[in-house]
């Protein structure tokens, strides 16, 4: 039996919504001005963290095997079929921002619309529906 914290799996899903609406709403109105700026970058790093710990949730309840990085994280959930081959490359690019985000945010050019806030809402929301299927086809 299986032990899956769908209590955190489920806040951290029920939190991509707003996150989806900030990045449509910044890519419908992009003007580059420094609060859109930091608005994107908030959004792109609100995603990648819900995305990477929803990934850790589900490879801890259902041991998967260890991840050793971030990109790992969207590789294990990739192998064991949670995501598809489309979202594992989505993702992948997601989690390739944590570094600039996180840790090089001083070098993140604010002025530019990242090409990802315009492809992420849909793909954060495919993201959430494969991964409430892996709960019901796995849990049932």
């Amino acid at each position: 039996m299986y032990y899956v914290n769908r209590e955190q799996i489920e806040k951290r899903l029920l939190s991509l919504p707003q996150t989806i609406e900030a990045m449509r709403l910044v890519a419908a109105e992009w003007e580059g001005s420094l609060l859109q700026g930091l608005a994107q970058e908030r959004a792109l790093h609100l995603a990648l963290e819900a995305v990477t710990d929803i990934g850790s949730y589900l490879i801890d309840g259902f041991i998967m095997r260890d991840a050793g990085s971030y990109e790992d994280i969207i590789d294990i959930i990739h192998g064991e079929s949670v995501i598809d081959d489309g979202l594992h490359e989505q993702m992948r690019q997601l989690v390739r921002l944590r570094r600039p985000l996180v840790q090089d945010y001083y070098e993140w050019d604010r002025a530019a619309l990242h090409p990802l806030t315009m492809e992420l809402p849909a793909a954060l929301e495919r993201f959430g529906d494969r991964v409430n299927r892996y709960l019901l086809s796995e849990l049932a």
